[in-house]
């Protein structure tokens, strides 16, 4: 049975039991650790640095580890708020202490604001003194972008780092220095290969889920009375890997992202990939079905005029049925678009138009086309000449339909893709016609 120094009678779960005490210690993140890097020299009580930073990324990364891990290498006095609790007035207490207390602290005070992403405009806004001033040293955490979180002014008097997800290896690693730490699980437990492998397709790059789960697993295999933590051991401690998405945050705009660009790069496999993820994170399907009528319309167009009519009815029969059923006619919707002749055509000729109008090239609508219906419209000679479509040989009449200042404009291109292959043969047949030019 595992001692206190191993499982049964730890005090704080392996997570916390394992969090790293210096900079050398955090797993993964070497791209903001080398030496030299801005993180290194705030460590360093001699390097008289106090650079502010924001750290950025996915949860489970080491954000709140190497806020720590600054705070006891420097000597600094760490507090720590967290936006979901804290506000203004704590803020201001926290900078009232700092300056109460600079000359107890050599080097001064590290504030450690979690989820910064949550704080109001005003409570970023009285970050500012004590950041600028320098009464702390803030260390932020935030799992969203903040450029669309984080004010300004704080943006600018802070380094942004970013975070990365851990890879296998550095999991691997980690676990392992898990099982053999006396502040771990003391060499109490052994971990089968396809215990490993589970657990670190389960983490998906968190080192704080993969040590949670390792812990869960052992439990069960002590509960059994064994010390080798099998497969089953950690399919039986946790259910299944939660995907790490956030509606609201920027994973949600990541995998949306990646599925329109693997519809639009004809790589059915990874649309359905990305639709899943969607679906099994709780995506409103409401949201994925008018996503899919744009990209059939902007990255499909007339290749394929199937495949709006297609991504119309997706959306129709999940309205109709709901979910779970729904993901069905969405699945045919990805892999018709995913798998259809793609064309930008359209899409290109209304932005080129549209640019055309904004930058004035609009010019006066010809005579002959003008509305002469009302009263007074004849003496305006409103409608004079117009030849009527179908009075002439194949429905189609020598005329000018662009305003004097755009003739000869062509803003739509069909490509050689699909449908649209046919349609460039007689899209030139009819310019011909309409322009008085010889087929």
């Amino acid at each position: 049975m595992a001692n206190s120094n191993g499982l049964r009678g730890a005090t704080a779960p392996l997570a916390v039991r394992m969090r790293p005490r210096t900079l050398d210690e955090i797993a993964g993140q070497k791209q903001i650790l080398k030496s030299g890097s801005p993180l290194r020299a705030l460590a360093d009580a001699t390097s008289g640095s106090n650079v502010s930073v924001i750290l950025w990324g996915p949860p489970g990364t080491g954000k709140t580890s190497i806020a720590h891990a600054l705070a006891a290498s420097s000597g600094r006095k760490f507090v720590e708020l967290s936006a979901v609790t804290a506000g203004v007035k704590d803020v201001r207490a926290v900078m009232e202490q700092a300056q109460a207390h600079r000359d107890l602290y050599a080097s001064g005070t590290l504030l450690f604001l979690d989820e910064i992403h949550r704080f109001t405009k005003a409570q970023q806004d009285a970050l500012l003194p004590g950041v600028e001033n320098g009464w702390v040293t803030l260390v932020a955490a935030t799992t969203e972008n903040p450029s669309f979180s984080v004010i300004s002014p704080l943006l600018s008097r802070s380094l942004l780092l970013r975070l990365n997800l851990l890879t296998d290896e550095e999991l691997g690693l980690l676990l392992d220095n898990a099982l053999e730490a006396p502040h771990g699980l003391n060499s109490q437990f052994t971990l089968t290969g396809d215990a490993r492998a589970a657990i670190i397709g389960f983490a998906s790059g968190d080192a704080r889920r993969a040590l949670t789960s390792l812990e869960a697993a052992a439990h069960t295999a002590d509960f059994e009375g064994g010390s080798t933590i099998s497969g089953e051991h950690v399919e039986t401690a946790v259910d299944r890997a939660l995907l790490r998405y956030d509606r609201q945050g920027d994973e949600h705009y990541d995998v949306i992202s990646a599925f329109i660009k693997s519809i639009r790069g004809s790589d059915a496999d990874a649309a359905i990939h990305y639709l899943a993820r969607m679906i099994e994170s709780g995506e409103d399907p409401r949201f994925i079905a008018r996503r899919l009528i744009i990209s059939a319309s902007e990255d499909i167009g007339l290749a394929s005029p199937q495949a709006l009519e297609i991504a119309v009815a997706a959306a129709d029969a999940v309205a109709l049925i709901g979910m779970p059923e729904g993901r069905i006619p969405l699945a045919e919707a990805t892999i018709f678009l995913a798998m259809a002749p793609k064309s930008n055509a359209a899409y290109s000729a209304i932005n080129s138009a549209i640019e055309d109008i904004r930058s004035g090239k609009i010019g006066q609508i010809p005579i002959h086309l003008r509305d002469g219906s009302y009263p007074g419209a004849s003496r305006l000679g409103h409608g004079k000449g117009y030849k009527y479509a179908h009075n002439e040989p194949h429905a189609v009449a020598k005329q000018q339909y662009l305003p004097d200042e755009l003739v000869g404009t062509e803003y739509y291109t069909p490509t050689a893709n699909g449908h649209e292959a046919d349609f460039a043969e007689r899209l030139a047949k009819l310019r011909a016609i309409i322009r008085g030019q010889s087929l």
